[in-house]
């Protein structure tokens, strides 16, 4: 059953989907620890923000400043968020080579995030989407609200393998499924994702919210249905300012135990994420959701990292 190979990619979205709903404004030193502090840790793809309108999400307001004030890491994709024409020109204007470019598959949802109807949302993002391909961009589509709508419960599959094929159809290099209001559970998880994968050629991966914490049992079906690319967000932190009562990403560290666990290779230190879990607990101050952060490691492990030190 569990025959699982391969390594596994985590793109961390504490700066995005983790800090967009908190009232508290990260400052551009703060951002820039954090991206250090992710990146030694092994962390190779990180989402730094979204270019959305900051009247809407304050606390991406300084996203493109972010972008320009990184310094690049040999083997670390920095990724973005982008729902519209406007977003687009400003990932453009920075530089960016990796983009999310979304929309939903619940017409309450995207009505509620974006003003349109999921049909006005195809229609205004193909042209974005094509703008970013010709640019040379690396293009994940993402499907938010596939597993479930906060609004409306239960979204048809095959509404959103319709919206798949759409965005493969156009040449994406990544389809991005997410749980956004984190109401799926595994077996939904694994048939929606054996679907796709048997339907559609660019690489998958998912997005899953722990609100039922059913997060990592969600993940490890991704897993069992071949998907290797997961979201998480450190700390466990996150959650989508349009949907009441959604709360964070799968945590980071746990993630990376998880996939440790069951000898599945990420490239990340889970507990080298402890310190930075504890950072943004202070910066926070709150106790974030996410396990392994709080965990001191086994004492047998602690013996073996003596031994070969």
């Amino acid at each position: 059953m569990y025959s699982f190979s391969d390594a596994v990619v985590i793109e961390d979205e504490f700066l995005r989907d983790g800090l967009q709903n908190e009232a508290r404004a990260f400052s551009m030193e703060e951002k820039l620890s954090f991206v250090s502090a992710l990146e030694a840790a092994g962390v190779s793809r990180i989402q730094l923000g979204s270019f959305v309108h900051p009247k809407w999400v304050p606390q991406m307001a300084d996203t493109d400043a972010l972008f320009d004030a990184i310094s690049p890491r040999d083997g670390v994709t920095y990724t973005g968020l982008v729902l519209n024409k406007a977003g687009l020109e400003r990932a453009l204007n920075v530089g960016a080579k990796h983009l999310s470019i979304s929309i939903s598959a619940s017409e309450t949802h995207s009505q509620k995030n974006t003003n349109r109807s999921v049909d006005e949302g195809r229609a205004a993002i193909a042209p974005v989407i094509e703008r970013a391909l010709s640019e040379g961009i690396t293009v994940r589509a993402g499907i938010q609200s596939a597993l479930g709508c906060g609004f409306e419960g239960r979204i048809d599959p095959v509404r959103v393998l319709n919206i798949a094929q759409f965005f493969a159809a156009m040449g994406v290099q990544e389809l991005n499924i997410a749980d956004t209001a984190g109401l799926a559970n595994p077996r939904q998880v694994y048939d929606l994702c054996a679907l796709l994968a048997d339907n559609v050629a660019p690489q998958l991966s998912l997005h899953l919210h722990d609100t039922r914490g059913m997060g990592i049992a969600n993940m490890v079906a991704g897993l069992q249905a071949g998907v290797r690319v997961f979201d998480t967000a450190l700390g466990g932190l996150g959650g989508c300012p349009f949907i009441p009562k959604a709360t964070g990403n799968i945590s980071t560290e746990d993630a990376v135990f998880t996939c440790s666990e069951m000898g599945l290779e990420t490239g990340i230190d889970w507990q080298a994420l402890s310190g930075v879990v504890a950072q943004a607990e202070t910066l926070l101050e709150r106790t974030l959701p996410g396990r392994m952060g709080h965990v001191a490691p086994p004492p047998w492990l602690t013996a073996q990292e003596t031994a070969h030190a």
